[in-house]
């Protein structure tokens, strides 16, 4: 069985728990908790050198980084595909991708945003505010125009199907309205949100149906959530 070592917040986590759900193919999760610091403990750091999740097992292959362990699970396990077949399409799927796994989240990370910014640069809670909303908008403003030129995008980021850009967009959709961000300017991105979050997959992998995830978590992509 396939083990993923994750945090139930973590929205590189939430990615590969969609995608696994989608592809029907049975996990188990071992939760580090990134609060208490567990991903900084030895014997998680020799699984994971950079003290970060998820961690993806697979018999005798360990695998880090979420944009890599999505690729290895479309190509290992290729039954209910999450990139179509065209070339270009596939590109394209790729390119939106990127906008949230190298524009918004690197910046916007537990260890960059809280543990440099805040910590080392002294930064304080309005100023960490102003940091996570700043790169919020300028992923999800490039991310919007791109699906208003695009006469691919349909019910999901292409056509009627989720892809692995639908699989990026959704945990940093979480996170924007974890903290508040006001979407209104992006009318296209909540669409393709209210879609996903129809799919039992997506439903499955969010942080309220984490086993981990604490009582009284506040409802975002849960069932009951106020944007559905």
């Amino acid at each position: 069985m396939l083990i993923l070592h994750d945090y139930f917040r973590s929205s590189s986590s939430y990615r590969v728990r969609i995608a696994l759900h989608h592809k029907r193919l049975d996990f188990e999760i071992r939760h580090v908790d990134l609060v208490q610091g567990q991903q900084r403990m030895d014997d998680y750091k020799a699984l994971n050198p950079s003290a970060g999740v998820p961690t993806l097992i697979d018999g005798d292959f360990k695998l880090t980084q979420s944009p890599a362990i999505l690729e290895y699970l479309e190509e290992e396990y290729p039954a209910n595909p999450l990139m179509p077949a065209d070339h270009q399409a596939r590109a394209y799927v790729r390119q939106m991708a990127m906008i949230i796994a190298t524009d918004i989240h690197p910046l916007n990370n537990l260890k960059v945003w809280k543990g440099y910014v805040g910590k080392i640069l002294g930064a304080d809670e309005q100023g960490l505010q102003a940091w996570y909303m700043h790169w919020i908008h300028e992923g999800f403003a490039a991310y919007e125009s791109l699906l208003g030129a695009s006469n691919l995008t349909g019910d999901f980021t292409l056509g009627d199907s989720p892809t692995l850009a639908d699989v990026h967009l959704i945990p940093q959709l979480y996170n924007a309205r974890r903290f508040k961000a006001d979407l209104s300017a992006y009318p296209k991105i909540c669409a393709i949100e209210k879609n996903c979050m129809r799919l039992e997959s997506f439903q499955k992998a969010s942080p309220e149906s984490h086993p981990n995830a604490p009582n009284g978590i506040e409802i975002i992509h849960g069932p009951g959530a106020a944007f559905l």
